[in-house]
Parts: C-alpha cells; sequence; structure tokens
C-alpha cells in the first residue's frame, strides 16, 4: 500500500501562501517520487479565542483551493465542521477530514461518508484508538469510499497532548490507513496566552516513532515561516525541513 502522505499549511491565509506551498510540495513530489495531498482549512472553527483568525470563508476558500488543484495538479484535502457543508466541499477536494473534536458527530461523518469521498476521521484527543472502531463503521456504512483514521494524540487538561503510540497499532486493526498527525501531536492547546502553544522540535521524531507502531501515513502542517502564521504557528514545521523528514520515512 503506498505511503499517504498529507501537508499543508493549517488554515488558508492568501492566495500567496498556497501558492508557494503548493510549489514545494510539488517539487518534492518531484525530487521523492511520493504523492503529497495539500491541506489547508478554510475555518478554523475550534480557535482558543473568539478573536483568533479563523480563515477566509467556505466559498473563497474552496475557490481558492481549486485554483491549488487546477495549477498544481495536486489532489486535495480539507475539514468540515458542520453537516452542511460536506456536499459543496466533497465537489471540490479528494479527501473531506473530520476534526478530532467533532469524530463522534454521526451527523457530520455521515454526510462527509455520503459524499463518496474519502474520510479522513481524527481521533479525539478523548477517545482510545479502540474507540475509533464506531465513527469508523459510520463513515463505511454511510457509503465512504475510502475511511482513514488518524492519531493526534491525547489531552489531559494541563495544556498539553501525550501520544500513546499504541493507539497507531489499535487502529491499524480497524482500518487499512492509519495516519499519523505528526504536528498537531506536539501542540501545547491554550499554553499561549488565549491561543495554542506547541514543540515542532519533535516533530520528525512523532513521524518516526509512529512509522515503528505501523502507521501508514503522515499529516504535517508546514508554512514558510510557522513564527508568522495565523494559526498553529508554534507547532507547524518549517516548509524548507519537510522534504528531510520525509526522506527518513520513505
Amino acid at each position: 500500500m503506498a505511503l499517504k502522505l498529507i501537508a499543508g499549511p493549517c488554515v488558508i491565509e492568501s492566495a500567496e501562501l498556497l501558492d508557494m506551498v503548493a510549489r514545494k510540495l510539488v517539487e518534492i513530489n518531484q525530487n521523492l517520487g511520493v504523492e503529497i495531498i495539500f491541506k489547508a482549512s478554510f475555518d478554523k472553527a475550534n480557535r482558543t479565542s473568539i478573536h483568533s483568525y479563523r480563515g477566509v470563508g467556505l466559498e473563497r476558500g474552496l475557490q481558492m483551493l481549486a485554483d491549488v488543484r487546477s495549477k498544481w495538479g495536486l489532489k486535495l484535502l480539507t475539514d468540515i465542521h458542520e453537516s452542511w457543508q460536506a456536499a459543496p466541499v466533497g465537489e471540490v477536494v479528494d479527501v473531506i477530514q473530520i476534526p478530532a473534536f467533532l469524530c463522534r458527530q454521526t451527523d457530520l461523518v455521515v454526510s462527509a461518508a455520503k459524499t463518496g469521498r474519502v474520510v479522513n476521521i481524527k481521533k479525539a484527543q478523548f477517545l482510545s484508538g479502540a474507540d475509533m472502531r464506531y465513527p469508523y463503521e459510520k463513515a463505511v456504512e454511510a457509503g465512504a469510499s475510502e475511511v482513514w483514521l488518524t492519531e493526534r494524540g491525547n489531552s489531559f487538561g494541563y495544556n498539553n497532548l501525550v501520544v500513546d503510540f499504541r493507539n497507531v497499532a489499535d487502529m491499524r486493526q480497524i482500518a487499512q490507513t492509519v495516519i499519523m498527525d505528526c504536528t498537531h501531536s506536539v501542540q501545547r492547546p491554550g499554553a499561549a496566552g488565549g491561543k495554542t502553544g506547541g514543540n515542532r522540535e519533535f516533530v520528525p521524531a512523532m513521524a518516526l516513532a509512529a512509522k515503528a507502531f505501523g502507521a501508514t501515513g503522515y499529516f504535517f502542517e508546514v508554512h514558510p515561516d510557522p513564527d508568522k502564521a495565523l494559526s498553529d504557528g508554534p507547532n507547524m514545521l518549517y516548509l524548507n525541513d519537510l522534504e528531510g523528514v520525509i526522506k527518513t520515512l520513505v
């Protein structure tokens, strides 16, 4: 089974940012003989503070993602937060992602699956890997063409996440494709004064540890200058470091 690779900025900030990242992903694809799926969110509905930047919105965001596909030929992934978003998003992207906090929302999972697109369900911070059998079954029974599961750590409060890599192995008993979200797993939720902090220096090790436990895919949020990013900057990987990390995995 081919390795699944997902990368892109946390949120759509501008067409220029999407273009810069897409150009680099195409270059990596050519250099390493891989296929990275381009990821960016049109809306970040679960920001820590009401004053945090959320994105460009559904209509404009989908057009900007469609422009990335048209110009660069990359496959696309984005996330939805409400059931009504599934149908229009499914007309543009190849993979619809269910955010971790929402993976138990039956109507959301079913609406994504009914588009016939691949559905990537992120494991909630409050669930075990074995618990993901039930969101997986919802998506399969609702008609998803393929269902992926993604590990992103567990939360016990105290502004931190803990990754139990046994969850990767447990989810491999459920789904063929289990992805390690290497950047969200190093978040420090709410630890940066009304926004999320993080430790990007641990991202490469997260990827390698997940590989040892049988991960079949990897998710990296990247940015040319993460410290100036409008969302998730502290845990995002520098865009220019992505190729080196992927090399260690392939």
